[in-house]
């Protein structure tokens, strides 16, 4: 029988764990961006109060955060605990296919305001619908899917590689634990796997021999095009340090070579990836660039108080994606 840990045991692994005051005024802050009855989360004048409302956060949070964007170390992965989440307000976790949150409420509010300190927001169209905010939960019937409603073991990727304009980083919070406190989110940094390659793998690594194709959680929504998908590299830019854009389940290597480094890749990975298993309040980001992750399998029980993250992206640099965003917004199209 597994053991049962309370909702209020606290983080082992995080890198910082904010204290009562921090949390408190954490939680001041957001409860300004969900004043309004009508607040929408995915609306530019609300994106644009987050961004605003950024700036009030407590100073060594926000240091945190910005070193972190600047370095982003060895993992890869930047974890802090203690975060508001409004507990008493969160409603059953919800259980259907595409869930999102459009309407503000505390953790949507700290999630668009780490993203607006890291960057900017992003989005894309044929996944979630395009809403900024989105929900990872089990949803019943989708067990085996491979994506954020399932609940079997989930390979390691990062996010939307195959698309021209990923994001630079992965943002979750944690609103609810599962039951068995089974699930664990996988990372292993690329910093970490490197020194595991042979100079084979990792010159293989670097040509344009890989296809990697959008996820099966990456439908086509209704004015959204997908785009072109050609060869490329899992590895580019600086040799010591490069940035890497693959996923295990829908990365297919071209050559021989490609499928040998691959698979020693991957090996790798297991070899370095170290298991996140999140309590309610915990904030993970994660380096799109430089990290891989996935997740363990877990038991949903779809009882309204299964595992519940909510998550957004965000890229350093908005501009560079302008001809696939409408209207200069935050959403990509294609």
């Amino acid at each position: 029988m597994p053991e049962t840990i309370p909702d209020t045991a606290r983080s082992t692994f995080a890198d910082r764990e904010l204290d009562p005051a921090e949390a408190a005024a954490c939680e001041q802050v957001a409860r300004t961006l969900c004043t309004g009855g009508d607040d929408q989360v995915d609306s530019p004048e609300w994106v644009a109060r987050a961004r605003d409302a950024w700036e009030d956060l407590p100073l060594l949070l926000r240091r945190e955060i910005r070193r972190f964007r600047r370095r982003s170390g060895p993992h890869g992965t930047l974890v802090i605990g203690g975060l508001p989440i409004d507990r008493a307000a969160l409603p059953p976790t919800p259980a259907v296919l595409g869930s999102v949150q459009r309407q503000a409420a505390i953790p949507a509010a700290v999630l668009t305001m780490v993203a607006c300190g890291l960057g900017e927001p992003l989005a894309y169209l044929a996944e979630k619908s395009g809403a900024l905010v989105q929900d990872v939960v089990p949803v019943p019937g989708q067990e085996t899917f491979h994506g954020n409603a399932g609940s079997v073991r989930l390979s390691f990727h990062t996010e939307n590689g195959f698309h021209p304009h990923p994001p630079d980083y992965v943002v979750f919070l944690c609103l609810r634990a599962d039951h068995d406190r089974r699930a664990g989110m996988r990372v292993a940094g690329l910093r970490h796997v490197l020194p595991r390659l042979t100079p084979e793998a990792r010159q293989a690594l670097f040509a344009p021999e890989f296809l990697t194709t959008p996820p099966p959680s990456f439908a086509s929504e209704a004015g959204a095009s997908q785009p072109n998908v050609e060869p490329r590299p899992v590895l580019s830019g600086a040799v010591e340090d490069p940035d890497i854009r693959m996923a295990q389940l829908v990365t297919t290597p071209l050559t021989p070579r490609a499928a040998t480094a691959l698979a020693e890749f991957g090996r790798a990975c297991e070899a370095s990836a170290r298991t996140l298993h999140l309590t309610p309040g915990d904030l993970v980001i994660i380096d799109n660039r430089v990290t891989v992750h996935g997740r363990t399998a877990f038991n949903p029980r779809y009882d309204g108080a299964d595992r519940w993250l909510q998550r957004t992206y965000a890229t350093t640099d908005l501009r560079r994606s302008r001809d696939h965003r409408p209207h200069d917004g935050h959403v990509l199209t294609r």
